[in-house]
């Protein structure tokens, strides 16, 4: 017990500090454009430098950058990481299969296309965007569950009827792009994933979903690790199932709906992040949150970087590079786990 105590802390500590410097290194890395001294000074100065007009018109670019560019960018990145990551923890667990994920079975699909909807009906409205992106979340979840409990639950179930429903709500997408192509500023960066597009209101108007769905997570926690039990074992233990699992898709879907009225149509990160902590630090849910809350922002903070870096001065989609990393790992995990697959 100690020693798993001592492992839990050091990976903690180690992801803590892993997190803090990709997001250091996101605000101040230095570009063909902006000095990484003047980066600096404007970071030391505070958010009052942009008021400031005694200032050179580098040190002015630098400060504008930094807060109003940047910092927004890097703070959403940390979110959608905790909330994607999360995400896919919930729903690997509540309906045990680890293949699960919200870009998988069609939950962050569902939500972009609430997110085209509210743009049609409700334009300009961020407060809109954020409770239909939950709205199509939700919708989606509820519609694959509703096919896998008709079909007969299993893996391979709930993960082809997820992607029936991700096809279903991606036709509905295209053709709102199609009738209404104004309705998305850049289809392919909405379609990938990214952050290029952010808005700092975007990102207020979305933390009222975070905080519910991070509240659901705490109350849900202690009840979740019985899943792991089988559903009669946690029924005879005084869990509701049927409850906690329609609250843990609730949660999800909150935390992913949120996700997906900043960054668009993100993947992999609640497929990758989840099974990798769960590798490492076992199956109890509370552990696994908490290293999701960490690991998740850092991978997602450290592709996006990668994805502003590489082609400078062209950016790339961060989902892209995403969907390089991730295509490979959810093969490896199929082919890892393929005996115990339910066909």
């Amino acid at each position: 017990m100690k020693k798993d105590s001592k492992k839990f802390r050091y990976i903690c500590i180690t992801g803590i500090l892993l997190l803090l410097g990709i997001f250091f290194l996101s605000l101040l890395v230095p570009n063909r454009d902006v000095s990484a001294g003047n980066l600096f000074k404007a970071f030391l100065s505070g958010p009052g430098s942009l008021k400031k007009e005694d200032i050179t018109k580098a040190a002015r670019l630098a400060a504008v950058i930094l807060w109003q560019v940047r910092l927004p960018r890097a703070s959403a990145a940390v979110l959608c990481g905790l909330g994607l990551s999360l995400s896919g923890l919930l729903l690997q667990i509540s309906l045990n299969n680890s293949l699960l994920a919200p870009s998988i079975i069609g939950i962050n699909s569902g939500a972009g296309t609430c997110v085209l909807i509210s743009a049609l009906l409700f334009p300009g409205m961020t407060l809109a965007r954020s409770v239909l992106s939950f709205t199509g979340a939700f919708a989606a979840a509820m519609i694959v569950c509703f096919i896998a409990s008709r079909a007969g639950i299993s893996k391979t179930t709930l993960i082809l009827a997820g992607v029936a429903v991700s096809y279903l709500f991606t036709a509905v997408t295209d053709m709102i792009i199609t009738w209404h192509p104004d309705s998305v500023t850049d289809k392919a960066g909405f379609s990938l994933g990214g952050f290029s597009s952010l808005s700092s209101t975007s990102l207020i108007f979305s933390l009222p979903l975070f905080a519910a769905g991070l509240i659901l997570v705490l109350i849900l926690g202690p009840g979740i690790d019985l899943f792991l039990l089988g559903d009669e074992t946690a029924q005879g233990l005084g869990l509701p199932v049927a409850r906690w699992r329609f609250l843990c898709i609730l949660s999800a879907a909150l935390l992913s709906g949120a996700s997906v009225s900043l960054c668009g149509l993100l993947g992999f990160v609640g497929l990758i992040i989840p099974n990798l902590v769960r590798m490492v630090s076992g199956s109890r849910f509370r552990v696994n949150a908490i290293l999701c809350f960490i690991y998740g922002p850092a991978f997602l903070l450290l592709c996006d970087l990668a994805a502003r870096q590489m082609f400078y001065p062209y950016e790339l989609p961060a989902g892209l590079i995403l969907s390089v990393i991730g295509v490979p790992f959810f093969i490896g995990v199929l082919l890892k786990r393929k005996k115990r697959l339910a066909l």
